[in-house]
């Protein structure tokens, strides 16, 4: 069934990858993104951009309403967990009263359709096994918190009005299509330690002396095309207006990687001996999260195609054209 979306930042890294898989689908995309961390180059010309923050509701608005838009798939959000910790009342302000914002603007304009970009920081300090949706949520960060409210208020949407909705827990999403759709943050491992070699430098590994095999965080890391998969295949459970939905999904691998065998496979993708600085502990970092993919792959089919070595190969290869053009 083909839909219309409005992809609320659209122009960030993971939601540029998922309007474009949405487009290759055959559905129609509208951008809306204030271009704060966005990249407009990443949506594609023939795609409408409302240049807007979504704080404002009247611009979420009309911009449904103009274009005649049926599902919101919701991305724009602040992430970057250090910085969550040191400014708690500002990541509450953009990530929930932005997500409150635009459920309010998309329910009053009739939208029933909602994908939200939630995270495994949810969870917060696990077990180190694979941990299932069902599990107590329990963030140690104020990113984690802000995106578990996120939850929160979607089911209470639900249960008031029926709002149809996936929340999909993201793990750890890193590689690139191409070029122009590249992580270009300052919030991610990956794209942190490939800047770092390509200019010559040791990336640092935060914590060597957790209780994990090899002292390093241990990470899922699912490649962003798949993620983006995951969205396109998440809209078949709105597609029957007289099914309630309110899923939550699991979105990784299903396998952790520490931090330093990131690094390892970054020294195999870019061909260059690789020996990090060991740093301590970052505020915020829980030892070890992977998920449990059961659900994800009972409900929708979905399984991840791409290991780490295709994850990191992929990013370097893209920062690499990016730094030729």
């Amino acid at each position: 069934m083909v839909h219309r979306w409005l992809v609320t930042g659209g122009a960030g890294y993971i939601g540029a990858h998922t309007a474009r898989a949405l487009r290759a689908r055959g559905d129609a995309v509208v951008v809306l993104d204030d271009l704060s961390s966005g990249l407009a180059e990443r949506v594609d010309d023939d795609v409408a951009l409302v240049r807007a923050s979504v704080l404002d509701g009247d611009a979420v608005a009309a911009a449904i309403t103009e274009h005649r838009l049926d599902g919101v798939m919701h991305f724009a959000a602040r992430k970057s967990v250090p910085d969550s910790v040191a400014r708690p009342l500002h990541y509450w302000h953009e990530n929930v009263e932005g997500l409150r914002t635009v459920l309010a603007a998309a329910t009053g304009a009739g939208v029933e359709r909602f994908v939200y970009s939630s995270s495994a920081a949810v969870y917060g300090a696990t077990s180190g096994a694979a941990v299932a949706e069902d599990a107590a949520c329990a963030p140690v960060n104020p990113y984690g918190t802000t995106k578990l409210a996120g939850e929160w208020l979607l089911a209470d949407l639900h249960a008031a009005t029926g709002l149809r909705y996936v929340a999909l827990r993201y793990f750890n999403v890193a590689g690139a299509r191409d070029a122009r759709l590249a992580d270009r943050g300052r919030e991610n491992l990956v794209p942190i330690a490939l800047d770092a070699v390509a200019a010559g430098r040791a990336p640092t590994v935060f914590g060597t002396d957790y209780d994990t095999p090899d002292g390093s965080c241990v990470r899922d890391f699912v490649h962003v095309d798949d993620l983006a998969d995951a969205h396109v295949a998440a809209t078949a459970l709105l597609d029957d207006p007289d099914r309630p939905c309110a899923e939550t999904l699991n979105v990784g691998v299903g396998r952790g990687y520490s931090v330093l065998e990131v690094v390892a496979a970054i020294a195999r993708a870019t061909g260059r001996p690789v020996e990090p600085v060991r740093g301590g502990r970052r505020p915020g970092d829980p030892p070890a999260v992977v998920a449990d993919t059961t659900r994800i792959r009972e409900r929708l089919g979905w399984t991840a195609r791409h290991d780490l070595d295709d994850i990191v190969t992929s990013a370097w290869a893209a920062r690499t054209a990016d730094a030729r053009a």
